[in-house]
């Protein structure tokens, strides 16, 4: 119950590490901030900041670990709490005080997919869940729909907000086609007893405490991480001949892909800059075979931005099983006829969700190339076939050209944005191809590992819709549009616990169903605690 006699609600907002981020989404944010403090003083409530606006950094965002301590060592402890999101977060920038927080914490984004509040909440409620803190969570389009005002209503007056959760079953609660359940723990089985070795390209990448998963859950999955170090990846890209990273890339202009090429490196995409990109791809798969490791992740933020190209290209690349041949320095080729799955930002919890279902989906002999996304945005759509509420599923170039509408030929290579990639490279571009997939994510709850999946279809919108989305985005980043059978935006959000989420297609909706139960059981044989979401066809 919140103390009626102050009626005073703390505001934070944590902001991005790179000034150039949060001096542009400050304006956002200010305006988000007036909406919020407007629908509570509709309520009878007030809001105090409990950071100021800073006029030498022109911004008002919490920018870094250490002044997020600062910040909650001078805030009243027990006093409800609201971390306001117009914008990409650091979740490790305020963890650490709302860890020891004791009053209520509600943490709160808008609805954009240009200002992505909603990814930095979901990342942030991905870290209190691991962390073990208790929050509730609400967001909206302009603060003053009845969703928005009951479920604010209903934190001011018990510090709490119970969201549908409905759509949620527990594969130890369900009953699933035994022999589903048998070609699921077979397979994890071998896998566990087999072991195999993760790359991890340095830990933690942008604050996000959740995509850390702890080494005894990770071991016990039969999984261990080779932690190598972004410096080594850079290292090794300087060792790659010219004529070896020419090779990759005529291979991908041969597949018919195409590249965005200016003359300007400082804000166009170059041949140079593409060619670097090469080397990275050529270095990371060579890392991969000397470590005997299965599945990698490279951070890129922070670090290597500082000194390189951006990673995406590669990290596309390799999620594909067909992909530009790498020979090892005796001649031999490496991982040949293979993907070698990657994690990117190195969520490790995409890690073991990527490697299983390259895996799996292989041994059902299915196409096993799959994904990270961001859960970006979304929006209602009606027409050409579709009535229903569309995701916009974005990621800055790890999609693999096989989810892609003609594959290579439909792809496309554009430079970064230079706020964040000041050495530009580009992305791996496409519009996902139509069809039944199976959506999942794994992440750290009450100290296990847990994973929620279900089914979907990736489905077509009119160009001039997806390009209104890419415009509402990221136009360079790969995207797909998402509808998740029997999952309703409020219930996805309210229950998500990761900015990501991993998908992958099969050629059907049945297999997508049996692929699913497969995996469940697979999932549940390593360990991990499983839960079926939405309409996913049991028997």
């Amino acid at each position: 119950m919140l103390k009626e006699e102050s009626k005073e609600v703390l505001l934070v907002a944590s902001g991005d590490l790179r000034l150039s981020a949060n001096l542009d989404c400050w304006a956002t944010q200010e305006a988000m901030e007036q909406a919020l403090t407007a629908a509570i003083a509709k309520q009878g409530w007030t809001v105090k900041r409990a950071h100021a606006y800073d006029p030498e950094k022109k911004h008002g965002f919490i920018d870094s670990q250490k002044m997020g301590m600062e910040v909650f060592r001078n805030i009243n402890p027990e006093q409800p709490i609201i971390v306001a999101e117009s914008v990409w977060q650091y979740s490790h920038h305020v963890l650490a005080g709302l860890t020891t927080h004791k009053g209520p914490v509600l943490t709160l984004a808008n609805w954009s997919g240009m200002w992505p509040g909603l990814v930095g909440m979901l990342n942030l409620n991905g870290s209190l869940t691991k962390a073990g803190v208790k929050y509730s969570t609400l967001w909206s389009v302009n603060f003053d729909d009845q969703f928005f005002e009951e479920g604010l209503s209903e934190w001011l007056a018990t510090g709490n907000i119970r969201h549908d959760q409905s759509h949620v079953k527990d594969f130890d609660l369900v009953k699933i086609p035994v022999q589903d359940e048998l070609t699921g723990r077979s397979f994890a089985k071998r896998l566990r007893e087999r072991k195999s070795i993760m790359g991890v390209f340095d830990e933690g990448c942008m604050g996000m405490y959740n995509a850390i998963v702890p080494d005894d859950l990770l071991h016990a999955t039969g999984i261990f991480k080779e932690r190598l170090s972004q410096s080594a990846l850079y290292a090794a890209m300087l060792k790659v001949s010219d004529a070896d990273a020419e090779a990759v890339l005529n291979w991908m202009l041969g597949k018919g892909m195409s590249f965005n090429w200016g003359t300007h490196p400082k804000n166009e995409l170059t041949r140079e800059q593409t060619l670097e990109q090469c080397k990275m791809y050529i270095a990371s798969v060579r890392i991969a075979d000397t470590f005997g490791c299965e599945t990698i992740g490279i951070q890129y933020q922070q670090g290597l931005k500082d000194l390189t190209v951006a990673s995406d290209l590669t990290e596309g690349l390799l999620n594909n099983t067909d992909r530009p041949p790498v020979y090892s320095e005796s001649g031999e080729e490496l991982f040949a006829g293979q993907a070698l799955p990657h994690f990117n930002e190195v969520d490790e919890c995409a890690g073991i969700d990527g490697y299983v279902t390259y895996k799996l989906w292989k041994e059902l002999g299915l196409d096993g190339d799959n994904t990270l996304h961001d859960l970006r945005w979304g929006e209602h759509f009606s027409g050409e076939g579709v009535d229903d509420f569309v995701w916009v599923f974005l990621i800055s170039g790890a999609a693999p050209a096989s989810h892609f509408i003609d594959g290579y030929k439909g792809a496309e290579s554009l430079r970064q944005p230079p706020m964040f990639f000041p050495f530009g490279g580009g992305t791996l571009k496409g519009v996902s191809k139509p069809g039944p997939i199976v959506w999942s994510r794994v992440f750290v709850m009450d100290n296990k590992l847990h994973c929620d999946l279900g089914v979907g279809e990736c489905v077509y919108l009119p160009e001039e819709e997806t390009q209104r989305r890419f415009n509402e985005t990221n136009p360079q980043w790969p995207i797909m549009h998402a509808v998740l059978d029997g999952v309703s935006r409020d219930q996805m959000m309210a229950r998500h616990k990761a900015n990501h989420i991993q998908v992958v297609y099969t050629p059907d909706k049945e297999s997508a169903y049996k692929a699913c139960r497969i995996k469940a059981a697979a999932l549940a044989e390593l360990g991990i605690e499983v839960h079926f979401c939405g309409d996913v066809k049991l028997g």
